[in-house]
């Protein structure tokens, strides 16, 4: 089993502290943006810390692969046919959309593939 990759280790600690019983972390990248604070990646879900909410409160939100409907680049119109260059993702679970921003291209990208590696085995 190999070790998570991570941003920021207080990122790390904050998914590693929900972990179900067995449930192992594959990855926790920072966001930059408004809003959310990190996407965290397990072996059963993503972990969105969400900073939006009205004062000053945060919320960590877990979205079961199973619920979500699709991932996405995201990219300006002039980086089309490039979406892999793209830092940005788009998550999709019913009618909401969470769209996080990474420092990188390659995160956004393994943030991605690991999302859609759970999207087609479900």
């Amino acid at each position: 089993m190999s070790e998570p990759v991570f941003d920021k280790r207080d990122q790390l600690d904050k998914v590693a502290a929900g972990l179900l019983e067995g449930e192992r972390i594959i990855a926790v990248y920072d966001a930059i943006g408004a809003g959310t604070g990190f996407l965290g990646l397990t072996d059963l879900r993503a972990v969105l810390q969400d900073n939006s909410f009205v004062g000053k409160r945060t919320a960590i939100t877990s979205i079961p692969y199973g619920r979500i409907s699709s991932v996405s680049f995201v990219a300006d119109r002039n980086l089309l046919g490039r979406f892999a260059s793209s830092s940005q993702i788009a998550i999709t679970v019913g009618a909401a959309v969470h769209e996080v921003a990474f420092r990188g291209d390659d995160k956004a990208r393994h943030a991605h593939d690991v999302i859609l590696w759970h999207l087609t085995r479900s």
